[in-house]
């Protein structure tokens, strides 16, 4: 879900309106300053991300929700690789997942993992590359699932969510690690294609924002690869809850789940709001 973030330029818009592939010996989540642009490969990270927790956490109920990329909690959380949610990142499979847990009860390594919060911004930071999002700003954990909000850490002073990253437990045990499987949408959202739909390319993209003077970018990623498969950019978009859409050839898909992630900014940072979706190569 990516909810409005709030600054200025947002202000004159009141009225329109969001592990590893392999496990390594560091202990330290991947997302710093200086971190690669894109997606990282699978090797250990040896940075550590910026993790900022506010003093009273509270349940995420933003306005106006509508079609959130993953289903909204409700009974037990299902298995991961079902219809209802696709494993992104860190881990591409349950065994990856469990041999991390064997190595953390053996060795205690990257403890990071049981972190829904550090998981989150390793998400954004190391994986999707947004070095500028290095805040939480929201959480919410029920049982086995989490709703982790993250923002801009700079400039000094900003307030707001980029997005809210949802994740799971992969896994059964009381160490199993958190998966993320998507985002919630609110005023900017990528509905096509949809959740765990088989893909080829052009892959063509689509939803709907809320926004002023907003620049659409398109990237798909996958864990074991350290730059994207494709990158399309920039479509023009904005207006209150207006349609848009932007096509992204790619190529290199290898890994069973991509994600797809739509992003806009440039008003006080190159990336200011984000929304992902997982896909399948077959």
């Amino acid at each position: 879900m990516n909810i409005r973030l709030h600054f200025r330029l947002f202000a004159a818009t009141a009225g329109i309106g969001l592990v590893l592939t392999a496990c390594g010996s560091s202990g330290s989540p991947p997302g710093a300053s200086g971190a690669p642009s894109a997606a990282p490969g699978t090797s250990a990270p040896s940075r550590s991300a910026t993790v900022s927790v506010p003093p009273s956490p509270s349940a995420i109920t933003p306005p106006g929700a509508r079609a959130p990329t993953t289903p909204a909690p409700g009974g037990s959380t299902q298995p991961l690789g079902s219809a209802r949610f696709q494993p992104m990142w860190p881990f591409t499979t349950l065994a990856e997942a469990r041999a991390w847990e064997r190595d953390f009860h053996s060795a205690g390594h990257q403890p990071w993992h049981l972190d829904p919060d550090q998981t989150a911004l390793s998400f954004t930071q190391g994986y999707l590359g947004f070095q500028e999002i290095g805040r939480v700003t929201a959480h919410t954990v029920k049982g086995r699932d989490a709703r982790i909000g993250v923002g801009l850490s700079r400039p000094a002073g900003v307030t707001g969510t980029a997005a809210v990253i949802h994740l799971v437990r992969y896994g059964t045990g009381p160490d199993a690690p958190w998966e993320v499987v998507g985002t919630d949408d609110t005023t900017f959202s990528l509905t096509v294609p949809g959740y765990g739909s088989i893909v080829h390319s052009p892959l063509l993209t689509g939803g709907r924002i809320t926004g002023v003077d907003e620049g659409i970018r398109i990237q798909v990623l996958q864990p074991s690869s350290a730059a994207p498969l494709g990158t399309s950019c920039c479509t023009p978009a904005g207006g209150n809850d207006r349609h848009w859409k932007e096509s992204a050839p790619f190529s290199g898909a290898e890994d069973p789940v991509l994600t797809i992630v739509a992003s806009t900014g440039g008003h006080i940072a190159e990336v200011e709001r984000f929304t992902v979706t997982a896909v399948r190569t077959g």
